[in-house]
C-alpha cells in the first residue's frame, strides 16, 4: 500500500470519527443520521452524474450494500443511545474486522495463522476491556456496539467485491450514498410525518455537514479497496478509534482515563496486524 493511500485512509478515519461524534452529541440521532445520510446523497449527486454507471455485476451488491448500510444505522443509533462515544464506537469499529476474519476461518475455510490469533487476541482483549465486564454491569450499550460491528464487517465486504465489479469505484459509492439516503428519511417521515430537515435549525445543516464528511471518508475507503486488499485498507480505517477517545474526551466531555487510551490502542493494534496479515 503506497504512502498516499495510506495517508487519505487516515484521513478517512479522522473524518469517520468526527460525523459519529457529531451524531453522539445530537438530541434526535434518528433525525440527524437521517439527515446525514441525505447529505451524503446530495453531495454523491453529482458523481452519480458525472461518472459512468456502474457495471451490472455490481448492482446486487449496491443493494444488498444499501440493506445492510439500513440495518448499520439502526444498532448505531441504539449503540449511542446506550454507551459512551469513547466505549461504543472503538467496539463497533474494532469488532469488524475480527468478525472478517473469524468468518473467513469458520465458512471460508481461510487458515488463521499465528498473525490472525494475535490480531483477534488483540482486539478481543481490548473489546472486553471497554465493555468493563463487571458483575452487575450494563452490557447493553456493548452489545449493540458489537452487532453495529457485525453490519460493517458485511458491508465492507459486500463493497469491496461491488466495487471491483463496478468498473468505477466511484460510480459505484455514488449510487450506494444516494440509495442509502432513502431508508431512514421515510422511517422518519413514518414516525414524526414530517421532514427531518428543518433549516432553520442548527442540528440540520450539523447533520447535513457531516453526511457530506460520511461520503468523503467512505468514498475513499471504497477507492482504496480497488488499490489494496481490503483487509489492509479496512484495518487501517480502523485507527478512528483513537481518534474517537480524543474526540470523545477533547468535545463530548467524557472521562479519557489510562484503561480506555490502553484498550483503544490495544484495538487500534489488533486490527492493523489482522489487516496487514489477513
Amino acid at each position: 500500500m503506497s504512502s498516499g493511500v495510506i495517508f487519505l485512509v487516515l484521513a478517512a478515519a479522522l473524518l469517520h470519527a468526527s460525523w459519529n461524534a457529531l451524531l453522539k452529541s445530537s438530541s434526535d440521532r434518528l433525525a440527524s443520521l437521517a439527515v446525514m445520510t441525505i447529505g451524503a446523497g446530495i453531495g454523491a449527486i453529482p458523481l452519480l452524474l458525472l461518472r459512468p454507471m456502474p457495471l451490472a455485476a455490481s448492482w446486487p451488491y449496491v443493494i444488498l450494500s444499501g440493506i445492510l448500510h439500513t440495518g448499520y444505522n439502526l444498532f448505531l443509533i441504539r449503540a449511542y443511545r446506550n454507551g459512551d462515544f469513547g466505549q461504543a464506537y472503538p467496539i463497533a469499529r474494532g469488532s469488524s474486522p475480527l468478525l472478517v476474519s473469524l468468518g473467513a476461518a469458520l465458512f471460508a475455510g481461510e487458515q488463521m495463522g499465528l498473525y490472525t490469533l494475535l490480531g483477534i487476541a488483540l482486539v478481543s482483549a481490548g473489546i472486553i476491556s471497554l465493555a468493563n465486564l463487571r458483575k452487575n454491569a450494563d452490557l447493553s450499550g456493548p452489545a449493540t456496539a458489537f452487532a453495529t460491528g457485525a453490519f460493517i464487517a458485511a458491508y465492507t465486504v459486500t463493497d469491496g467485491i461491488g466495487a471491483r465489479a463496478a468498473g468505477d469505484s466511484i460510480s459505484y459509492t455514488a449510487w450506494l450514498f444516494v440509495l442509502d439516503s432513502i431508508p431512514l428519511a421515510l422511517i422518519y417521515l413514518y414516525k414524526h410525518r414530517r421532514s427531518p430537515i428543518l433549516l432553520h435549525q442548527r442540528d440540520s445543516w450539523l447533520g447535513l455537514a457531516g453526511g457530506i464528511m460520511s461520503l468523503l471518508a467512505y468514498g475513499i475507503v471504497i477507492w482504496a479497496v480497488t488499490l489494496a486488499p481490503m483487509g489492509m485498507v479496512s484495518a487501517l480505517r480502523e485507527t478512528s478509534v483513537l481518534f474517537a477517545a480524543l474526540i470523545g474526551w477533547m468535545f463530548l466531555k467524557e472521562k479519557l482515563t489510562l484503561r480506555r487510551i490502553v484498550s483503544c490502542v490495544v484495538i487500534a493494534l489488533g486490527a492493523i496486524v489482522l489487516g496487514a496479515h489477513h
